[in-house]
């Protein structure tokens, strides 16, 4: 049996445990990633990757190829409520509604203001090679698909693992300071004990998974599509484009509707189904998967416990609205990566790590309640206005009939109609959910201000320097060239510390702590005499929230740690006990 020893072990090779490992390389942890499946994911799963998650992924060098090979926003920015695809029936093909979503159309302005990148359209088939070939690049030989972990034990100052190559039933044991579950939830939380809490057996669903050519019928420029069929509530579903060309020449989509009465999933009931339900009865397709499953909204009672750690599905599931899911994921392996490099450097206290679940699951916790309010939701809506699939069908005939008619009554209907789907904007539009998320406790020091305002569809964000926040992007100009705020900090810089035109002090400071606590703390000017970098516009000036000789401390996840809204009598002394105290963990 070999033996391996290694800092950190991750289990699961989905788009969580992948982005981990990418994350750990940039900041030079050494760490082994074992998958227990031969290859990444062969169905599409989770598809939008919102502006915060492109954040992280431009901040380590990733954003490139998902920008390259995902849906560019002008053709998924959108959702629309449709009768059906095709027919020839006197109801089908007509358009409900239809509203920009998740930065597309009107909002793209407000998103494009908001952040250096935009959202992408790029199902989790195409995202998890990307990342695997990136994972194994920055990590040689330590990315392990056809391994699995067949038990562990946490011995209090290291964790043992047992890891199994499927193809040749080889072992392994593996001695790691810490361990990463990643695995969907399938072995590591439910080993520990760990409770999923939440809503169990929401709904059932079938999805099926398939290439067809649907130009002849399809509009470009959504994310979703919903059907709600005139004249069958049991065929309404929702279609999605899967690339990997997008628009008008996708190749492959999936299509989610409820499961058939007689439970059938084989080739020809499935084929017949999707037929019917787009009503195009001879359409041409392949099918490649076909599977039922059921929405849950669960959060684990701990993301942590003892020498592990529970990331993504492992931590926290929900319903697909709002598509918080992966994003929540890749976010939790982004707080955690920065966090464990400062453990194992020495640079911070094990404590340091009860930071991660005090700051991820409530918000993860947040991101779960708000799916299944969204959900639930938009289906109280559809049966309020008599479209959805369980309003009597007498009723249902005549709303859809009133809809589609030329008259005073038509005009109102379609009217009241239009304005209650549109407070389905909490779902697609819920930008401030997306990037105004905030960490109250954990690896942050309060300055006793208020939070930002907040609509109730979280349909605003408002940029703030308050700690515990994203840090707000601003164009910058340094050295001839265009840089947002965010790429003033990330893996290689440590902490940063932002300044305004007159904080020299603050930049002193800041060299002389780093050397006393042998910790990388970054200073950034902006604005002044000699000053490196610009505000040539004043869009930082109008949101870093201090004067001019104020200090912001930012974390490497590009969240606030802390701020000072003026000078400081002794700024040594002040950055010094801010950084001790937040290196130390929650409640020291």
């Amino acid at each position: 049996m070999a033996a391996v020893e290694v800092p950190v072990l991750i289990v699961g090779g989905g788009g969580c445990g992948l982005a981990a490992s990418n994350f750990l390389s940039d900041h030079g942890v050494a760490h082994l990633l074992v998958e227990r499946h031969s290859d990444t994911a062969h169905v599409p799963k989770a598809h939008y990757l919102n502006q915060r998650t492109m954040e992280i992924f431009r901040q380590h060098g990733l954003d490139r190829p998902m920008t390259e090979q995902g849906a560019p926003l002008e053709l998924f920015g959108g959702l629309r409520w449709l009768t059906s695809l095709a027919g020839d029936e006197p109801m089908d093909t007509r358009l409900i509604h239809e509203m920009d979503a998740f930065g597309g159309g009107v909002l793209r302005e407000r998103y494009a203001a908001a952040g250096p990148v935009l959202p992408v359209k790029l199902p989790q088939v195409r995202l998890e090679p990307i990342l695997r070939r990136t994972a194994e690049e920055r990590n040689p030989g330590r990315v392990r698909f056809g391994h699995e972990m067949t038990g562990f034990e946490d011995r209090g100052d290291h964790v043992v693992a047992e890891i199994r190559e499927v193809a040749t039933g080889e072992t392994t044991t593996v001695t790691a300071q810490y361990l990463i579950g990643a695995d969907g939830g399938r072995t590591v939380g439910g080993a520990l004990g760990i409770e999923m809490q939440g809503l169990h057996g929401l709904l059932d669903v079938t999805t099926a998974y398939f290439a067809a050519d649907l130009s002849p019928w399809w509009q470009e420029g959504t994310l979703l599509t919903h059907f709600l069929n005139a004249y069958d509530p049991d065929l309404c579903s929702n279609l999605i484009e899967m690339g990997p060309s997008w628009g008008k020449a996708c190749e492959e989509w999936v299509l989610h509707f409820p499961p058939m009465p007689d439970g059938r999933l084989d080739e020809e009931a499935v084929t017949a189904r999707i037929r019917e339900l787009l009503r195009v009865p001879d359409l041409e397709l392949t099918l490649h998967h076909v599977t039922n499953w059921t929405v849950e909204a669960l959060v684990a009672e701990h993301y942590r416990k003892g020498r592990v750690l529970l990331a993504g599905d492992s931590a926290h599931r929900q319903p697909p609205t709002v598509g918080l899911g992966l994003n929540s994921g890749i976010q939790d392996a982004h707080n955690l990566s920065w966090k464990l490099a400062a453990v194992l450097s020495g640079r911070a206290g094990d404590a340091l790590l009860d930071s991660y679940e005090a700051e991820r699951r409530p918000v993860c916790r947040h991101n779960v309640d708000w799916a299944v309010s969204a959900a639930s939701h938009h289906q109280t809506v559809l049966e309020t206005i008599g479209l959805g699939p369980h309003a009597p069908q007498q009723r249902r005939e005549r709303m859809f009939a009133r809809f589609f008619e030329e008259s005073p009554i038509g005009d109102v209907v379609r009217a009241r109609t239009a304005e209650i789907l549109d407070t389905h904007r909490a779902g697609g539009q819920a930008h401030d959910l997306e990037i105004g998320f905030a960490y109250e406790q954990g690896a942050v020091l309060p300055d006793g201000s208020a939070p930002p305002p907040r609509t109730a569809m979280r349909d605003v964000y408002h940029p703030t320097t308050r700690p515990g926040h994203r840090l707000p992007h601003a164009w910058l100009e340094h050295d001839g060239r265009r840089v947002s705020t965010h790429d003033l900090a990330g893996p290689e810089r440590g902490f940063v510390l932002l300044t305004g035109p007159d904080g020299a002090a603050w930049c002193e400071a800041a060299a002389q702590v780093a050397e006393k606590l042998a910790t990388p703390v970054t200073a950034v000017r902006i604005g002044g005499a000699g000053a490196p970098y610009t505000d040539t516009d004043g869009g930082w000036a109008a949101v870093r929230g201090t004067a001019a000789d104020g200090a912001i401390l930012v974390r490497p996840d590009n969240h606030v740690a802390w701020r000072a809204a003026t000078a400081a009598d002794d700024p040594a002394a002040t950055l010094a006990d801010v950084l001790t105290r937040l290196l130390a963990g929650p409640g020291a």
